[in-house]
């Protein structure tokens, strides 16, 4: 089956970090670049046109600032959603950024691993929608969960990948009770590689491992998804 193309315009005024952007998306596969805008006006003329699902935004525009127009974009119930792009690291602005909505915020200058690991989880976020006709909790958490910020990539192992270990979450997440084996064939890793992540994933509380025998008797470390209940 066929990847949907994430249509995906660039509104950035320096030329300079524009064309950065530019080359990132271009590493990404199933992302088109549908423009590139260095003002909010010339913006506003490529979303009629081509209709972008994710926009890549800064904040300060020679013609306005990015987070008031997102302000009025969700005033007018715009479906895009937004990642900004910028240099602002005050407070009040990143405040502001998440009343207004934005989907991530990632501050410059711009790394292309992060760029490439906020698209695919925007991917992942509307796939997960798509596939939803209705909704439980923990439905409507998973859809809603942050990503794993940098001080929270910080703490993570030496040996733990964030992107691969976001992989095996999702597959366990929706999974019953599987091996390292298993779960190396299906994240395309040994399975020496995703066991290590399966035993950090225990340490940290978010599977269980249980010991079984196989056919032939010898014993193997299975592990599920613990699953947290409200008090």
């Amino acid at each position: 089956m066929t990847t949907q193309q994430l249509k995906v315009l660039i509104i950035e005024d320096d030329p300079r970090n524009a064309e950065i952007q530019r080359r990132f998306l271009e590493r990404i596969d199933g992302v088109e670049l549908v423009g590139i805008a260095h003002s909010l006006a010339s913006a506003q003329d490529l979303i009629e046109v081509f209709a972008p699902q994710l926009m890549l935004l800064d904040v300060h525009l020679p013609d306005g600032n990015g987070l008031e127009v997102l302000r009025q974009w969700r005033a007018e119930h715009k479906t895009f959603d937004v990642i900004l792009i910028t240099a602002a690291k005050e407070v009040d602005t990143v405040r502001s950024a998440l009343h207004a909505g934005v989907f991530e915020y990632i501050l410059k200058p711009l790394v292309y691993e992060r760029l490439e690991e906020s698209i695919e989880r925007y991917r992942r976020h509307l796939l997960t929608l798509a596939n939803l006709d209705q909704v439980g909790q923990r439905d409507v958490d998973n859809i809603i969960t942050k990503p794993i910020n940098t001080v929270e990539k910080e703490r993570i192992p030496k040996g733990i990948d964030s992107l691969t270990l976001e992989k095996v979450i999702q597959l366990m997440q929706g999974s019953a009770a599987a091996t390292a084996d298993e779960v190396g064939t299906q994240i395309g890793a040994s399975r020496t590689t995703a066991r290590r992540y399966l035993e950090y994933m225990v340490t940290t509380g978010q599977l269980r491992a249980e010991v079984s025998y196989g056919s032939v008797g010898r014993p193997e470390r299975r592990y599920c998804w613990v699953t947290k209940t409200g008090t």
